[in-house]
């Protein structure tokens, strides 16, 4: 009998040097696309998905997410008594999406270090891992929601794939496989960030997985290699070989708001999806446009 997805692990340690000097005193998962931290839209599509336990994998200074997190008496209560009940709820809201649990990487050996951080707390469950840097907006269903349904159909491992550019193969983890279904590959190999010409297939995984708990033997197994760190990738390379290992053309536009431009294109698109701030902000780039801006 399939177990429940009830665990996700949200690794969120990352210094966020591409967004300095912001990230100097602020976590880049709190960095706001309008007015909502990019590491909300990660729990949400979490919850969405029917995940009951948010485990965060974080480092020092990073208290801001686990304090988004929880409740705020003083402002709350400061909200009410101004007349402010809506945005108070908008507060306590946040606090009571899901059962969120903190632990820290203690040192910085990448992602693979990261996931194995959260054993623990996962234990012998199967859960699911969804990277902060990517949002993926979609009109089906949460991104992480359809690659749980892949898994509880198939019982399987599974990672959420899109197709990428040549050129752009190099930013990524690529599956090598073959398509046995529609949108569904039997993955053979994962390679991380291979050269162009290297790469076995366009299909990249931009940090979406459902995942069985024996992915920690395999990290335990792993050498740190490059800069030290303990690559995921390697570890569902043996999960593949070993066990066997699915990836699901997911549905929805996937946005990298790790990197500056794909931030700045996520914020247009909640911009213009926001009846409030659409007509204005439809407005105001006109005119920017206009003036040569």
């Amino acid at each position: 009998m399939t177990q429940k997805i009830k665990k996700a692990v949200i690794p969120a340690a990352g210094l966020g040097t591409r967004f300095l000097p912001a990230t100097k005193a602020i976590p880049k998962e709190m960095i706001p696309i309008i007015d909502v931290p990019m590491i909300q839209y990660i729990v949400e599509e979490a919850v969405e998905a029917g995940i009951e336990e948010i485990i965060l994998v974080t480092a020092r200074h990073k208290e801001a997410i686990e304090n988004h997190f929880d409740y705020n008496y003083e402002l709350e209560d400061s909200l009410i008594k101004k007349g402010k009940a809506e945005l108070a709820q908008i507060s306590k809201n946040i606090a009571n999406k899901c059962n969120l649990i903190s632990i820290r990487q203690k040192i910085p050996m990448g992602l693979g270090h990261a996931v194995l951080a959260a054993a623990p707390i996962v234990g012998d469950e199967p859960f699911a891992i969804l990277l902060g840097d990517d949002l993926v907006i979609s009109e089906k269903a949460p991104c992480i929601g359809q690659c749980i349904d892949i898994f509880n159909k198939t019982e399987t491992s599974v990672v959420g794939v899109m197709k990428v550019q040549k050129s752009e193969v190099s930013k990524y983890g690529i599956i090598a496989g073959q398509e046995v279904e529609d949108k569904k590959w039997k993955v053979s190999g994962v390679v991380e960030k291979p050269a162009i010409e290297n790469a076995p297939s366009q299909m990249a995984i931009p940090g979406r997985y459902v995942l069985s708990s024996r992915i920690f033997d395999y990290l335990k197994k792993i050498k740190p290699g490059k800069g030290g760190e303990i690559q995921l990738t390697d570890a569902l390379q043996m999960l593949a070989q070993n066990e066997g290992l699915l990836a699901y053309e997911f549905e929805g536009r996937r946005y990298d708001t790790g990197d500056r431009l794909g931030y700045l294109e996520a914020t247009v698109h909640f911009a213009l999806k926001r009846k409030e701030l659409r007509d204005g902000f439809i407005k105001i780039m006109k005119e920017a446009i206009s003036s040569g801006l």
